[in-house]
C-alpha cells in the first residue's frame, strides 16, 4: 500500500503534500518566464515577440506530457489503492517507452517542417530571423520536456513529490544561470535561451529516468513492459482534457499573437505576451495543486472511501478560491511592477501591459475552480468530461470572447476577453460539479 497516499485528510495534511507539486509547476512556468526577461533586457523587442510566437511549438509537447502524465497517474493511482502495483508498474514503463518514441518522431517533424511552422505560427519578416533560432535548438529537447512533464506527475502518484520538485529547482537553476551566461556573456542572442531551457529539460528527464530505473523499493519503477494498447488509449483519454488545454493555449497564443500584431505591432505582441508570461506563473499554482491533490482523489475513490472524498473536495474548494482572491488583488495592486520587469517605465509595451493586467487580472477570480474541477473528473477516469470542460473554457469561450471582444472594442477588448470567457466556464464548471455530485460521491 502507498502510505504516502493514504493520509489523513487535513488541510496541513494536504498543503504539505501539493506544495511541491505547486513549485514544480512554478518553476516550470519560470522556464519560458526567464527567458522572456533576459531576451526582452538583453537582446530586442523583436526577439522577445519571436520567443511568444514559438511558445505554442512548445506547449503542444508540454500538453502531450500532461496528457500522458495525468492521464497514467490516474490510472496507477487507483490502481495502488486497489492493491495492483505490478499491472501498475507495467503501465508506467511501456508508456514512458511509448513518449520517449513519439517525443523523438516530433522532433524530427518539427525540425523537417521548420520553416512552414514559423509562418503559420503568425511571424512576420521582422521576427522570423529570430523565431527560427529560437526554435532550432528547442525541438532537439522535445523528448526531454515530454519525459520532464510526465514525471512530475509520477513523481506524485509515488508519494514523493518533494523529490520532484527538488529536481525541478535544479533544472530551474542550471536554466537561470545558463540563460545569463549564453545571452550576457557569450552574446548567443535567443538561441542561447533556448539551448539553456534545453538543458533544463534534459537535467529533470534524465533522473526521472534514473530514479524510476534504480527505486525499486518504490510503489512505482520500471519493471519488464506488458504492450497494453487499451491502457495507452484509457492514459491519453484521461489526460485529454490537459491535452486539449494546451492545444487550445496554443491556438489562443497565435490568436492573440496576430490581433495584436494587427491592432498594434510587435509592441502589441510583445505586450501581450507579458501577460501571457505572467499568467504562466499564477496559474501553475493553481495547476500545481491540482496535480497533487488528484492522485489523493484518484486513491481515495479506488478505495471507496466517500468520507474522504468529500472533505478533499470541501478543502479544495476553500483552496482555490482564497488562491483565486489573492491572485487578483496581488496583480490589479502591483499591476505596475509586473509589467516593469519586462519593459522600462514608460515605454509602449509597458504602458500596454500595465493597462492590460490590471483587466486580465479578473480572470483569476474564476480559473482556479474550472482547473480543479477538470482535473478532479480526470482523477475519477472521466476523461471525456474533463476534455469537454477544458475544452469549452480555454477555446470555444475564449476564441469567442477574443474575437468578438476585440472587434467591438480593440485592444480594450483584447484585455476582458479571458476574464469574460473564465466566468461563464466557471459557471460551467459549477453546473458539471452539482450534476455529478452523486456519481462520484465528492459532495
Amino acid at each position: 500500500m502507498n502510505n504516502e497516499l493514504n493520509r489523513d485528510i487535513t488541510l496541513k495534511s494536504i498543503l504539505k503534500f501539493t506544495l511541491p507539486s505547486i513549485f514544480m509547476m512554478v518553476v516550470m512556468s519560470l522556464y519560458t518566464i526567464v527567458d522572456g526577461i533576459f531576451v526582452s533586457r538583453l537582446v530586442n523587442t523583436n526577439a522577445f515577440s519571436a520567443v511568444n510566437i514559438i511558445y505554442p511549438l512548445i506547449s503542444v509537447v508540454v500538453g502531450l506530457g500532461t496528457m500522458f502524465g495525468t492521464g497514467t497517474t490516474a490510472i496507477v493511482s487507483r490502481k495502488l489503492g486497489e492493491g495492483r502495483q505490478q499491472e501498475a508498474n507495467q503501465i508506467v514503463t511501456f508508456i514512458i517507452l511509448f513518449t520517449i518514441g513519439l517525443g523523438i518522431a516530433f522532433s524530427v517533424l518539427s525540425y523537417l517542417f521548420l520553416g512552414q511552422i514559423i509562418h503559420l505560427l503568425g511571424a512576420n519578416e521582422a521576427v522570423f530571423d529570430y523565431c527560427r533560432d529560437y526554435a532550432l535548438p528547442i525541438i532537439l529537447f522535445l523528448p526531454f520536456s515530454l519525459l520532464q512533464v510526465q514525471f512530475q506527475s509520477l513523481f506524485v502518484a509515488n508519494g514523493k513529490p518533494g523529490i520532484g520538485l527538488l529536481v525541478t529547482l535544479a533544472s530551474g537553476l542550471a536554466n537561470v544561470f545558463l540563460d545569463y551566461f549564453f545571452i550576457a556573456v557569450c552574446h548567443m542572442g535567443v538561441a542561447g535561451a533556448a539551448i539553456a531551457t534545453g538543458i533544463g529539460y534534459f537535467i529533470a528527464a534524465v533522473f526521472g529516468l534514473y530514479y524510476f530505473a534504480r527505486h525499486k523499493e518504490a510503489p512505482l519503477h520500471f519493471v519488464k513492459p506488458k504492450v497494453s494498447i487499451p491502457n495507452l488509449i484509457r492514459a491519453m483519454t484521461n489526460g485529454s482534457s490537459e491535452m486539449v488545454s494546451n492545444l487550445s493555449s496554443s491556438v489562443t497564443t497565435l490568436l492573440f499573437n496576430i490581433i495584436m500584431m494587427r491592432l498594434v505591432g510587435p509592441d502589441g505582441v510583445a505586450a501581450i505576451s507579458i501577460l501571457l508570461y505572467l499568467d504562466f506563473v499564477l496559474i501553475a499554482i493553481n495547476l500545481g495543486y491540482s496535480i497533487g491533490v488528484a492522485p489523493l482523489f484518484s486513491y481515495n475513490y479506488g478505495k471507496g472511501d466517500h468520507g474522504r472524498l468529500k472533505k478533499l473536495f470541501r478543502l479544495s474548494f476553500y483552496f482555490c478560491t482564497g488562491v483565486g482572491v489573492i491572485m487578483t488583488a496581488g496583480t490589479v495592486f502591483f499591476a505596475d511592477q509586473l509589467a516593469a520587469v519586462f519593459s522600462p517605465a514608460g515605454s509602449m509595451v509597458y504602458e500596454l501591459a500595465r493597462t492590460g493586467l490590471r483587466i486580465f487580472a479578473m480572470s483569476y477570480l474564476f480559473k482556479g475552480f474550472s482547473i480543479f474541477i477538470s482535473a478532479l473528473f480526470t482523477a475519477f477516469g472521466n476523461g471525456t468530461l474533463s476534455a469537454v470542460l477544458s475544452f469549452m473554457r480555454t477555446l470555444v469561450l475564449l476564441v469567442s470572447a477574443i474575437l468578438l471582444f476585440s472587434s467591438l472594442f480593440g485592444i480594450t477588448g483584447v484585455w476582458y476577453a479571458t476574464p469574460a470567457a473564465e466566468a461563464l466556464a466557471c459557471l460551467l464548471a459549477a453546473a458539471l460539479t452539482w450534476k455529478y455530485r452523486k456519481v462520484y460521491s465528492y459532495l
